[in-house]
């Protein structure tokens, strides 16, 4: 099931672990099972060395200078900004540099104790934080987008939409649990690049899933291996493990942004006949899926600061899969051009043809929450910034399309362009 994701036994076959050492101990004279005994406790350090210290000593990620005297100072800011983690105006970014880069294990953590699910799937938290270890370290930082603070974010954007009354009265602590999980894992090992790049370049992953939603499922099987590797559920059933695995991969495959007018007319329907049954598995499971789908490209509703960040980070990522192609004299992409696209224009469109669809379709299921009019109010504040940024650009350069040369393109190709996200 697995397909490129090998279930690694030890810890050596793993990117930035440390090599697993069995240390035998001589001890003339000692008893034997003073010797296992010895031998146990030092096999344990170097289990714990390896999924608490790996992350940051030899993933290649960059190392961050240490806080120093600062730590507790910041540790404590990290426990206040948890205490509203429920808040839209939480700051991932901050977040991030409050925990020393361990932003998705700590915020994941903190929500797995929050639900309560600890307790209720009698989970080991040590092989909790292994999982979730493993999970943020397979994040590429240097992503300026795709990276372990965008899963983050999403975690706490998802965590916000599992609190909506309507929702939150029909859940099930299994909901919340894949929910949570699905969004911190939703983005896993992503390259940077999308698939129409991994496509027209021949990749092995492009040929492994015969082109069809390949990044969303390398994401869910990686996720997979992780959870297998860290024994996270062992001590379930098989057939819950196996049922865990396949709701998890439906959540994730939702994210794929070509299959978004799937979803959204599904959803739309399901609205307007009001027939949606949250009592029913099928329909809830639904609504989980355009929850992750609202929290994955949520940013255009945060607040302008924390929304304009993202959208800069998103757009240099485009770039730079732009001067990949040129690099390798493919075509270029749609939006990954630097010489002729801005971020200004790629943000005006993508709220108009992707976010607000799916936004005002989500409003309409919560009964205008405050937070559902809170995320639409930003979104239309946001993009009349853009729009003014937009006007105070230098003119576009020649052979650039723009909003109205494109009217009468079709606005499924439209949703296309943004493949990446």
């Amino acid at each position: 099931m697995l397909g490129d994701v090998k279930v690694r036994s030890q810890a050596s076959q793993r990117r930035g672990s440390f090599p697993y050492v069995e240390v035998r101990l001589s001890l003339g004279g000692s008893a034997s099972s003073g010797r296992e005994c010895q031998r146990r406790r030092v096999r344990r350090l170097f289990s714990c060395q390896r999924y608490l210290h790996a992350g940051q000593l030899l993933n290649g990620r960059p190392r961050r200078p240490s806080l120093h005297m600062l730590d507790k100072d910041y540790v404590g800011q990290a426990k206040c900004m948890l205490l509203k983690v429920e808040n839209w105006d939480f700051d991932t970014f901050l977040f991030e540099r409050l925990t020393n880069g361990n932003e998705l294990v700590t915020l994941t953590c903190h929500l797995f104790h929050k639900h309560d699910l600890l307790r209720h799937f009698d989970l080991d938290l040590v092989k909790l934080r292994r999982f979730l270890v493993m999970l943020q370290d397979d994040y590429h930082n240097q992503n300026p987008f795709h990276n372990a603070v965008h899963a983050a974010d999403v975690t706490q954007a998802m965590n916000c939409y599992l609190k909506e009354p309507k929702l939150a009265s029909h859940l099930t602590p299994w909901d919340v649990m894949v929910g949570l999980l699905a969004a911190s894992a939703h983005d896993v090992d992503h390259p940077g690049v999308n698939q129409p790049f991994l496509v027209k370049t021949n990749h092995h992953l492009a040929s492994l899933y015969q082109n069809n939603s390949v990044l969303e499922k390398h994401h869910w099987r990686s996720a997979v291996g992780m959870l297998r590797e860290s024994r996270l559920f062992d001590h379930l059933p098989t057939d819950k493990r196996h049922q865990f695995e396949t709701d998890l991969g439906s959540l994730i495959l939702a994210t794929d942004i070509t299959r978004q007018n799937d979803y959204l007319s599904s959803f739309r329907s399901h609205l307007d006949s009001n027939d949606l049954s949250l009592a029913n598995v099928k329909h809830r499971h639904l609504v989980l899926q355009i929850a992750l789908k609202c929290a994955d490209i949520c940013n255009p509703c945060r607040m302008w600061n924390i929304s304009k960040r993202w959208s800069e980070r998103v757009c240099e990522e485009f770039f730079n899969q732009g001067d990949l192609e040129k690099k390798y004299n493919v075509d270029v992409s749609p939006l990954c051009d630097r010489s002729t696209q801005n971020v200004p224009n790629i943000q005006i469109n993508f709220m108009t043809y992707v976010v607000e669809p799916l936004f005002v379709e989500w409003a309409r299921f919560t009964g205008y929450t405050l937070l559902s009019r809170t995320m639409l109010a930003h979104m239309r504040l946001n993009k009349a910034s853009w729009c003014s940024l937009q006007n105070q650009a230098t003119p576009m350069a020649e052979g650039h399309r723009s909003d109205e040369d494109t009217d009468n393109d079709d606005e499924d190709e439209k949703v296309q362009l943004f493949s990446s996200l």
